[in-house]
């Protein structure tokens, strides 16, 4: 007698080939009706499905949502499909994606009244050669996110512009697992952000233009939090000068325009082999949570913070934080490229090993103001921590954007 395991791996096997065989394409053009026939198409696909959209502008009047798994939503390129959302009715998101072993390429959002792209808790997400822009420059009325993932497992976010959100470009948060590459944010307040993320690899990028360039954040009060592990290598940061038009009272508002990298309540980050620039307050900043809250779970300092093999250019002529004119002008006018902000003392100091000035505020106190900063000038090491390891995804996600 045959073992029951056989005819359950055949009977797997049928199912998937089955599948495959009966997934369709479906294709919608732009036109009259886009907004239901699109909406339609979403909602018709089944697992392993392609909804193809055809080249030219969708106008849309309200957001769109996919709750099936094992779709690939496809245009034919993100200067030819464009789901344009200036029409917008509601304050929603463009598309809402909250189905798993999703693919989203070759389009682009602009001008949703909220964020562009939203994914929760959508494993193995694939965001690729996407664009999400608001057409109008950078204004505080704009959407907060442009590609936002959340609460996922398994995040690729590939080849991706996103130009004008009010909080973040590139933003993932609550997640595991994650790689943002090959992508450009430009003129947002954050251009990339990791926050209450494990895991994350975050290189190959640009970073220009935004008030800050590249952010890892840990936030309080969130379903998760103690981010960790974190590389940020081989990405150019450069020229983050765009004033923080982000509205009063979000988190990211306080972040000081010409920020290059910024590291708040994070542990493990290893920050190397980027190019750093032309950014006003500094190139890489290392700080503690310094805000009220309530959360007895939640750790406000910075720890495991590794800095080195970075290019530096010119930065820190113009610092945006409270205190800081006063600081550089002690200083001989001008914060060094690197700073940290004393928070936890000796024992959370950053490692930092670039062969440039590098600056502690004294502040071990969190609850110290930036005017009473005592600035020490910080030794430079070469006892680095253990590398971090490399980010590995399915190979369904990389064989999705080959």
């Amino acid at each position: 007698m045959r073992d029951k395991g056989v005819y359950a791996i055949a009977a797997a096997t049928l199912a998937i080939s089955s599948s495959a065989a009966f997934a369709k394409t479906i294709v919608v053009a732009p036109g009259d009706d886009a907004q239901t026939r699109l909406q339609e198409a979403l909602i018709s696909a089944a697992p392993g499905d392609v909804v193809e959209l055809g080249a030219g502008r969708f106008k849309l009047t309200d957001g769109l949502s996919l709750d099936v798994p094992k779709v690939t939503v496809r245009g034919k390129g993100s200067g030819q499909t464009i789901l344009d959302f200036t029409g917008q009715l509601g304050a929603g998101e463009g598309l809402l994606v909250t189905s798993d072993d999703v693919v989203l390429r070759d389009f682009a959002v602009e001008n949703t009244k909220g964020d562009g792209i939203k994914s929760k808790g959508a494993d193995r997400i694939v965001y690729y050669q996407i664009r999400v822009e608001w057409t109008g420059g950078p204004k505080e009325t704009n959407g907060a996110y442009g590609i936002y993932p959340v609460e996922s497992q398994d995040v690729l976010v590939d080849s991706v512009l996103v130009r004008g959100a009010s909080d973040a470009g590139i933003y993932v948060g609550q997640s595991r697992n994650i790689v943002v590459r090959n992508s450009v944010a430009l003129e947002n307040v954050a251009g990339i952000e990791i926050e209450n993320s494990y895991d994350a690899d975050v290189h190959d990028n640009l970073a220009t233009k935004n008030t800050g360039g590249i952010l890892v954040f840990d936030l309080p009060n969130l379903l998760q939090m103690g981010g960790k592990n974190v590389r940020i290598f081989e990405n150019v940061v450069v020229d983050n000068s765009t004033p923080n038009f982000a509205p009063k009272g979000n988190i990211v508002a306080n972040v000081p325009t010409g920020t290059g990298v910024m590291v708040m309540a994070n542990r493990n980050v290893h920050v190397f082999d980027n190019m750093l620039g032309q950014n006003g307050t500094t190139n890489v900043m290392v700080v503690g949570y310094r805000y009220p809250h309530q959360d007895p779970k939640y750790d406000p300092i910075a720890r495991g913070v590794a800095i080195w093999g970075n290019q530096h250019d010119k930065a820190g002529w113009d610092p945006k934080f409270p205190g800081s004119q006063q600081i550089a002008t002690a200083l001989g006018g001008s914060l060094p490229p690197i700073f940290w902000d004393g928070a936890g003392g000796d024992e959370a100091k950053p490692v930092v090993a670039d062969p440039v000035p590098a600056l502690s505020l004294g502040l071990a106190d969190l609850k110290a103001s930036p005017e009473s900063a005592q600035p020490v000038m910080l030794q430079n090491s070469t006892n680095l921590p253990q590398e971090l390891p490399r980010i590995r995804l399915p190979e369904s996600m990389e064989a999705a954007v080959r």
